[in-house]
Order: C-alpha cells, then sequence, then structure tokens
C-alpha cells in the first residue's frame, strides 16, 4: 500500500485482529501519522462484523475531543466502500509492553506514568468516557516518564442514543464487575489501571490461568499477593495504592481518579525525598500548580505545559533571587516559602506561595531593567518561567498568564488606592 487517502504511506508499524496500522505522513500538517485501517471484510462478517462497525465508529466518533496531552489524538476518520481508516498521533516510542518482561523500570519512572494515565482518564471520565481496555499495550511510551493512552474503541460513552457494545476488553485486565458484564463506571477503569501497575512493577499479572473460566474465578474471588511480594524496592504506600485500585468490591476501591492521582503523586514525592540528587518529579509539578492561586483558571493541558516549560529549583534562605538593574528573561512565581522585595534597602513587601515576582520580564520589554531586589526569607521552591519559551506555548496557555497578570495588577492598584487614601 503506496497511499491512504491523501497520505502517502511510509511503513507498516504492525497489525491486529481486524486492523494493521501504517505510519504516513501528512504534507499537509508536516506531521508523521499512525493510520490504523480495517481489514477489507472484517465489517462483512455476519457474527463480528456489527461489533467491529460499532467499535470503529466508536473510536472515529471521538476525533477531535480527547485533547489531553497525555491521549493519544485522533486526528480524522474515514469511511467510504473501499477503505475505513482512522488518522492518530504518531508516538515513536512504541508501547508499554516491553516494560512488562525482563526490562522492568524503575519504581519511581512507573508511578510518574501512572499519574499521568490516571489524569489523562480523569479527563475522559468527565467527557463522559470510561475506556474499558485499558493495558500495557494501549498506552504508549513518549520517552522518560511520558505517555499517552490509545485505542478508545472498546470506550463506553454516555450517551441516551449511543448503544453500547458488552463483552470488550483483555480479560487479564478486567475489573470483576466487567468479566461478570455488570453495568461499568469509571472504576472499571481504575481497576484495569491497578493491574497495568502490577505488571509493569513486577513483570506477572496478578492472575495468570490457563483459560478464561480459571481467569475469571480468580479476578472475582482470589486475593492477589501485594507487588512488593514479587519485588522488594516496592514500598509500601505504592504496595497499599496498587491493592486498592484492585480492590474487588468497586465501593473500597478509590472513588475518584483525583483521589489516586494525590496518592501517586505523595508517592512520587516520597521516592524524590530518597534520592540523593534534588529534583521535581512531573507529578509533583503538576500537583503544585494546581494547588497555586496563580494558577486557578489554568486547564489540566495549560498546567502541564506549565509544568514542561518552567524550571524548577529549591533557594535556601539568604540567597538573592533577582537584583536591581539586572536585565531579566524569566519570572517566577513562588511555589513555596517566602521572598522579600526590596529597593535600595527599602522594603516593599514580603511575597507568599503562590505570588509571581520579576514580571515585568514577560508584561514589559524584554530588555526592561530589575526594578528591585528579590531575596529568599525562608527556605523556598521557586518556579522560573522563560520568557522566551512561554513564547512557544500554546495561545490558550499564554492568554491564562495574562488574565493571571492582569487579576494580580488589580489587586494591587487597589491595595494601593486603599493605603493612599487612608482606608
Amino acid at each position: 500500500m503506496k497511499r491512504i487517502g491523501k497520505y502517502p504511506v511510509l511503513r507498516k508499524l504492525g497489525e491486529g485482529a481486524t486492523s494493521e496500522v501504517y505510519l504516513c505522513n501528512d504534507p499537509f500538517n508536516a506531521r508523521d501519522v499512525a493510520i490504523k485501517v480495517a481489514f477489507a471484510g472484517s465489517f462483512d462478517d455476519p457474527e463480528k462484523g456489527k461489533r467491529y462497525r460499532k467499535l470503529f465508529v466508536t473510536e472515529a466518533s471521538l476525533a477531535g475531543k480527547l485533547e489531553h496531552p497525555h491521549i493519544c489524538q485522533i486526528y480524522d476518520a474515514v469511511a467510504d466502500e473501499k477503505l475505513h481508516y482512522i488518522v492518530m498521533e504518531y508516538v515513536a516510542g512504541g508501547t508499554l509492553e516491553k516494560y512488562c518482561t525482563e526490562e522492568l523500570l524503575p519504581v519511581e519512572r512507573i508511578v510518574e506514568m501512572a499519574f499521568k494515565c490516571t489524569r489523562a482518564l480523569e479527563f475522559a471520565h468527565k467527557l463522559g468516557i470510561t475506556h474499558r481496555d485499558l493495558k500495557p499495550a494501549n498506552i504508549l511510551h513518549a520517552g522518560g516518564t511520558e505517555v499517552k493512552v490509545s485505542d478508545f474503541g472498546a470506550a463506553l460513552i454516555d450517551s441516551r442514543d449511543t448503544t453500547q457494545v458488552s463483552a470488550v476488553g483483555s480479560p487479564a485486565y478486567m475489573s470483576p464487575e466487567q468479566v461478570k458484564e455488570l453495568p461499568l463506571d469509571h472504576r472499571t477503569d481504575i481497576y484495569s489501571i491497578g493491574v497495568v501497575m502490577y505488571h509493569l512493577l513486577t513483570g506477572r499479572l496478578p492472575f495468570e490461568a490457563a483459560n478464561n473460566y480459571s481467569l475469571i474465578y480468580q479476578i472475582t474471588s482470589v486475593e492477589p499477593r501485594p507487588p512488593s511480594a514479587l519485588r522488594l524496592d516496592v514500598p509500601p504506600a505504592l504496595d497499599a495504592i496498587v491493592m486498592r485500585a484492585m480492590a474487588k468490591d468497586r465501593a473500597a476501591r478509590y472513588r475518584h481518579w483525583e483521589e489516586l492521582s494525590h496518592d501517586l503523586a505523595a508517592t512520587s514525592e516520597d521516592l524524590r525525598a530518597q534520592q540523593t540528587q534534588q529534583f521535581f518529579a512531573d507529578s509533583e509539578r503538576f500537583e503544585t500548580l494546581r494547588k497555586l492561586a496563580f494558577f486557578e483558571r489554568f486547564s489540566d493541558a495549560e498546567l502541564w505545559e506549565v509544568a514542561r516549560v518552567s524550571t524548577w529549583r529549591h533557594a535556601a534562605a539568604g540567597e538573592v533571587l533577582m537584583r536591581e538593574g539586572d536585565t531579566g528573561d524569566f519570572f517566577c512565581v513562588l511555589a513555596q516559602g517566602q521572598v522579600k522585595v526590596t529597593r535600595r534597602g527599602q522594603l516593599l513587601g514580603v511575597l507568599q506561595a503562590g505570588e509571581p515576582f520579576g514580571e515585568m520580564a514577560y508584561l514589559a520589554n524584554p530588555e526592561a531593567k530589575r526594578g528591585a531586589d528579590v531575596t529568599v526569607v525562608e527556605d523556598a521552591n521557586i518556579i522560573a518561567m522563560p520568557t522566551a519559551g512561554l513564547a512557544q506555548a500554546s495561545d490558550a496557555c499564554r492568554h491564562q498568564f495574562d488574565r493571571a497578570f492582569m487579576g494580580m495588577l488589580v489587586e494591587r492598584l487597589t491595595a494601593a488606592n486603599l493605603r493612599i487614601s487612608g482606608v
């Protein structure tokens, strides 16, 4: 096959039971894409054709709707007499399957990847979408701890006008209610992500059986060993997270994705504290940003942009962060601690967590000189935003910064007016 619609084919990437995937070039958007092409005749099967068609339509219906940094985007879908195909974001790193065997990842990396999956799946849940087929083969690796959840063909979508296909998914990752074909909600995905974590941590599935009947019995009736029984460096807190996510009674699982995200972020921070080298994990950056008042209007996608473009570091009391008269090409937001702002020795103010400083480097001429010194009062965590990096961010992200600065300037102007008037 040399061309799929308007897309020149570069090479074949692989195939499954009902489709094959090709790496293609999108000449109109100057990017590579992955195109999933349904096998000719797969929709004509008298028994399975209707089901395959429904799964194709489900995934195609999500084109342009799941825009999240940790979800593989669906750009387009085409169905004509000769070809049925879906155009998707191409992720060069393959899937997480390869990390479930002899090439196990460090625990801290698995926690970060799982955290990003939970944020993506909460985003989908808010749109009324339950994935139903979460497994390492449906999570793409974009390098480092970057992942993208893919293959929403089996998704359950909240809609009164849509008849959903039942009995879909991969049995080894299914929740007890899913193997019993009971009504499902987002907690079936929470169970499945627990199994994914278990597999990545230990290189084994929690339940292994010779046939599906035995597997279903184990899923519904047998308690698995905790991950730490198979891998000694799994901390107790992570054991507890995985086992709670995989609770057989869904009422005993995490009720919401946000709870699971929070516990994973806390575990990631504990693991980071054990490292000799100071660094800030992506989960910690995201969780910190969403708690700061300055970023309260930012969406998840915009917070991930900020987390990536910014530089984070710890600063000790007494350190001078900015000096009057210096040229600034960055501004900062205080994540934790206190800093004081002085001009020629005169105290102008003390800033708390969530407040920005040095913002004139962004709001005014880039060559503008710093108007004051900024010094750390008590140990602080500093988020530095390079103005050049922010210029490469999305329009939506820059707009949120503009709104946040505008609100801050209005508050400061109001406070100044009150001081002048003596109120």
